[in-house]
């Protein structure tokens, strides 16, 4: 072992061994950061790895590349390297609400770890965290993902272990199940028709209001309507795959009503992409709280009505009411419904019986918000429900 003086006045410590017949030097690290004590017990683990055999100068360089490896196999880069991966599989909306939960809730507490050093108990007490602010079904969609992420990473070989599927039994606190307001009493949904033709914001969110039940396509969806995928003479509104959850293109038949709204909308939006613009700019689609944020105004509370409430309102009286067929009903709220080979069918599926369905709807609708007369019909378990003729 001996100490280089360079010509910049530095002090290096270095060791020169002979390993495999070839001389070699190691560095030791510089004076007087690495002192002289510091310096020989370097030197004595050195040489007890070439009496092994074992070049120092690789062995450190090994140990090098592997610290530069785990710093970039952090929770965070694979994390943010599954949603892109995954994301193609998803609407972009879908996954920048995934992509979101990750930043605020696991990210600031686990994103820069090495994804390998992470334990259940790691993973449980950022879960907590979320837990302690009511978000209780919030915690149990991140253990999903955390779930999804540790898989990954470990078919990458970036590691060995899910913690996450450790976290089972009451390791979380058990969600209640929630399910999204709707309307369905059809004298109800009568006033609540009614109030849109009376709702006293922009036409365009006017217009949105009034679509909504006639569609009964998912809010995102809606909101993100293009004038190219609509076709007004030909009474259909085709959807590409990448703006649907199932990721499989849609098809929803316009009823006269449907058009006709969409008509007189063309006359203020036709010229910008999107047929429900932001109100701030027409190259972003409206907010996703403009339909709620106006459902909230005209008085209908969250445990009364939600934007993904008109769907269910759709499932409930067409199938009750109406008595259309279970599957028609499945394929127009774009729902996974197999042939029976076990293979998806495609978006055109029964679509002539579709638009005979989705005009019916519209009629009924009409007479509920006029107060047509009132039939009874069926609801599950018995119980009679009043509907409109």
């Amino acid at each position: 072992m001996f100490l280089l003086v360079t010509a910049a006045g530095g002090k290096l410590w270095r060791f020169k061994y002979r390993i495999l017949g070839k001389e070699k030097l190691l560095a030791l690290g510089a004076y007087p950061d690495v002192s002289l004590r510091d310096a020989r017990e370097r030197r004595d683990e050195a040489r007890k790895l070439v009496a092994a055999g074992i070049d120092p100068s690789e062995r450190k360089q090994m140990q090098k590349r592997a610290a530069l490896k785990a710093a970039g196999d952090t929770f965070e880069s694979i994390s943010r390297e599954w949603v892109g991966r995954r994301g193609k599989h998803w609407t972009a909306a879908h996954g920048a609400r995934e992509l979101r939960r990750l930043e605020r809730d696991l990210f600031p507490w686990l994103g820069k770890r090495s994804i390998s050093s992470i334990d259940a108990a790691d993973l449980l007490d950022a879960l907590r965290r979320v837990e302690e602010r009511g978000a209780i079904e919030t915690a149990h969609r991140l253990r999903s993902l955390a779930s999804q992420i540790f898989a990954y990473a470990i078919s990458t070989r970036r590691a060995s272990r899910n913690p996450a599927a450790d976290l089972t039994g009451d390791a979380l606190q058990r969600a209640t199940p929630k399910h999204r307001a709707a309307i369905t009493d059809p004298a109800k949904i009568g006033g609540l028709l009614r109030s849109f033709d009376a709702y006293e914001g922009t036409f365009v969110t006017k217009s949105a209001l009034r679509l909504a039940p006639l569609l009964f396509v998912r809010p995102g969806e809606l909101r993100h309507a293009e004038w190219s995928e609509l076709d007004l003479s030909n009474a259909l509104w085709s959807i590409p795959a990448e703006k649907m959850k199932m990721r499989q293109a849609h098809a929803v038949p316009l009823s006269t009503q449907a058009i006709t709204i969409l008509s007189d909308l063309q006359a203020l939006t036709g010229g910008s992409r999107y047929a429900f613009p932001s109100a701030r700019s027409d190259k972003r689609p409206m907010s996703d709280n403009a339909v709620l944020s106006a459902l909230r105004r005209m008085g209908y509370a969250k445990d009364e009505m939600s934007g993904h409430g008109f769907r269910a309102m759709a499932r409930t009286v067409l199938d009750e009411v109406l008595q259309f067929r279970p599957d028609f009903i499945e394929h127009q709220l774009a729902h996974a419904v197999r042939d029976p080979n076990g293979r998806a069918y495609n978006r055109t599926a029964h679509l002539a019986e579709r638009r005979k369905m989705m005009q019916a709807w519209a009629d009924y609708l009409d007479q509920l918000k006029t107060g047509g007369d009132v039939l009874p019909f069926q609801k599950k378990g018995g119980e009679r429900q009043e509907g409109a003729r």
